[in-house]
């Protein structure tokens, strides 16, 4: 890739930023990848469950929502108030609650895979637990349509470009 400019000690100019990648001078694109409009809505529904505003978190979904959890013994939640009393019961029961999103991808045709780590303080407990597991995530019209969780991460990444080459 060639350098559109250089300032005065050899560094790069592209659009404005100057780029020295471990002494290299490498160009930045403007059309360089970003994280997805969907990753994004992901990572602010996350945002909202941790905060346990939980209307603001339902407001992320559509109108008629299914959430899978049978992958962790806990059954399938379809429409907008089974939903919200899954999330109101998954992390009620923390006097502390966080989400960490360890990986989050943008799989194609409104599929996002994502891998979480939840650490928490029981009620009324000094001990702590944590979780990790992996969900796909269906949007349709930027609204989270369906969501599946998986202990196992490689069969949710699995299953998530299966799906997302099926909506293709």
């Amino acid at each position: 890739m060639g350098l559109s400019g250089l300032d005065r000690v050899g560094r790069g100019i592209e659009d404005g930023h100057l780029v020295n990648v471990g002494g290299i001078l490498r160009r930045v694109m403007a059309e360089e990848p970003t994280t997805s409009d969907l990753a994004e809505l992901a990572r602010r529904f996350c945002d909202c469950l941790e905060q346990r505003d939980y209307d603001a978190a339902l407001s992320f979904f559509g109108p008629n929502p299914v959430w899978d959890m049978s992958e962790m013994g806990m059954g399938i939640f379809e429409g907008r108030v089974p939903v919200r009393g899954l999330l109101e019961d998954w992390n009620g029961s923390y006097d502390e609650w966080e989400i960490e999103l360890e990986n989050l991808l943008d799989v194609g045709n409104g599929v996002v895979y994502v891998v979480v780590m939840e650490r928490a303080r029981p009620a009324g407990s000094t001990g702590r637990v944590q979780l990790r597991y992996a969900a796909v995530v269906v949007f349709a019209e930027n609204l989270i349509a369906r969501a599946k969780t998986y202990l196992d991460l490689d069969l949710a990444r699995a299953a998530g470009e299966r799906l997302a080459e099926a909506q293709r």
